[in-house]
């Protein structure tokens, strides 16, 4: 392992991707968030990625200089034709009249269509939580997962997140979560390193419960908490795919293969203004009060600090250097 600081990867993964061919404000946008996922160590939405957003670039998967197209169908609507580009500069370029929108009417909702994969949801329903507004965020992924009881794969592990603002431009609550008991990076890493996986993740392909990451692969993964789960993940394959333009999971082709066509895929947001309920954060503050009486319990996402340095595996962190 490497100690390397979060602002040597940001560096790093900018100079990568504008060398692979995005442009100067795109590759910025998107470094950005690897070195913030690096930063409170969600490494699956991190350097992880980079190779693959740089190898896409070079086939032309994704495209890494083109202007996202912001629209306002409706009054409470924002829309970004991401053009099969990358997410985060799409939702950059939208955000601003998303917030502006819902402060004027209380609530507005900010669709990403044609866009690469978003990786980490938190990332984007945090920026709307330091805008002053809820966010709540979701979008859907490339087929791994089954219906309770079947095999064949219907969705993907389809996050959702969910950042709510405090009254001093941080954050008072962000959960970030795939609707899946894990998401399939935890598999595929598994798989890399050699290692087993717990029963209750996945199921192979036959249906039968499994600890082999790459039984797994072939097979589903399971959704958290059973029909439950299932639930949560198909309406955010309805929200993501329906309201955006996206395509259905089934149709979303591997997200890290550097060939083949651009994910296609769609976000979706919905932004609430506080100050438009009748008492949010009074009540916000009672129910923090509440989950503080027991000992180690928290709201989650809570006081969190990104770290300014992290442990990088010497191969991967190579790798990145070789690709900038």
């Amino acid at each position: 392992m490497v100690h390397v600081a979060i602002s040597d990867i940001f560096e790093t993964s900018q100079k990568a991707l504008e060398k692979h061919g995005a442009k100067a404000w795109i590759a910025a946008h998107v470094a950005d968030a690897v070195a913030k996922s690096e930063s409170v160590g969600n490494r699956i939405c991190g350097l992880y990625y980079l190779e693959s957003y740089c190898l896409q670039l070079q086939s032309g998967r994704v495209n890494g200089d083109v202007e996202p197209l912001v629209t306002q169908p409706r009054e409470a609507l924002v829309h970004v034709d991401s053009r099969y580009g990358f997410a985060q500069p799409a939702f950059a370029r939208g955000l601003p009249l998303a917030i502006e929108t819902a402060q004027k009417l209380g609530v507005s909702t900010l669709s990403i269509s044609h866009a690469h994969t978003c990786t980490s949801l938190g990332y984007f329903t945090e920026q709307i939580a330091r805008g002053g507004c809820i966010g709540f965020g979701l979008t859907n992924a490339s087929p791994i997962v089954a219906a309770p009881g079947g095999k064949t794969r219907i969705i993907g592990t389809n996050p959702i997140a969910f950042s709510v603002p405090d009254e001093n431009g941080g954050i008072a609550m962000q959960f970030d979560q795939s609707t899946t008991t894990v998401a399939l990076g935890k598999i595929t890493m598994a798989k890399a390193a050699g290692e087993s996986i717990p029963e209750g993740w996945a199921i192979d392909k036959e249906g039968n419960p499994t600890t082999d990451p790459d039984a797994a692969l072939q097979g589903s993964l399971v959704s958290m908490g059973g029909y439950k789960g299932w639930g949560f993940g198909l309406m955010a394959e309805l929200l993501a795919a329906g309201m955006t333009g996206g395509v259905v999971s089934r149709d979303v082709k591997p997200l890290k293969a550097p060939e083949g066509p651009p994910h296609d895929l769609g976000q979706y947001y919905v932004i609430i203004d506080p100050q438009a309920g009748e008492a949010f954060y009074e009540r916000m503050s009672q129910i923090v009060e509440a989950v503080a009486l027991d000992q180690g319990t928290r709201i989650p996402g809570r006081d969190k600090k990104p770290i300014e340095a992290v442990e990088v595996p010497e191969v991967l962190w190579s790798t990145v250097q070789q690709l900038a």
